[in-house]
């Protein structure tokens, strides 16, 4: 089973940045790449970045985004935490987006990610062939 890892970095009430990786079962890096989620606000619901902590992924269809995607499983207190396409911390809903660059593309005084959909191209070509994976949040 492949291991995900994200090393948060910075993080207020708006939004929390890291860096994601993927790891193969040998723990030989096959991914990496900038993550931005929501800031930390007590694990509520919609508006809170997921907690620090080990989960389970499954590659699973989205029924909000009609594709299939990895939802983070056992998250307390929340469901449908997923890994998906976003460039701004406002467009997440307790989610996990990822990109290549920080920018702050809206001029609003926060980061954002950059290509953000082939970032995540490149985080579904490191797990293609699994259901199933690890997740582990720093």
């Amino acid at each position: 089973m492949k291991t995900i890892k994200i090393k948060r970095s910075y993080q207020n009430d708006k939004q929390s940045l890291g860096v994601c990786s993927v790891f193969d079962e040998d723990n030989r890096p096959l991914f990496s790449g900038l993550s931005l989620e929501r800031g930390w606000l007590d694990n509520l619901n919609n508006i809170s970045c997921v907690p620090v902590g080990e989960y389970e992924l499954k590659y699973e269809f989205s029924n909000s985004f009609k594709k299939e995607l990895w939802e983070l499983k056992g998250v307390p207190g929340r469901s449908e935490c997923k890994f998906h396409t976003a460039n701004f911390w406002h467009e997440l809903r307790g989610c996990i987006s990822l990109g290549s660059r920080l920018m702050d593309i809206d001029k609003d005084g926060y980061y954002d990610v950059t290509s953000s959909g082939n970032t995540m191209l490149s985080f579904h070509i490191a797990l293609r062939g699994e259901t199933k994976a690890k997740l582990i949040i720093e």
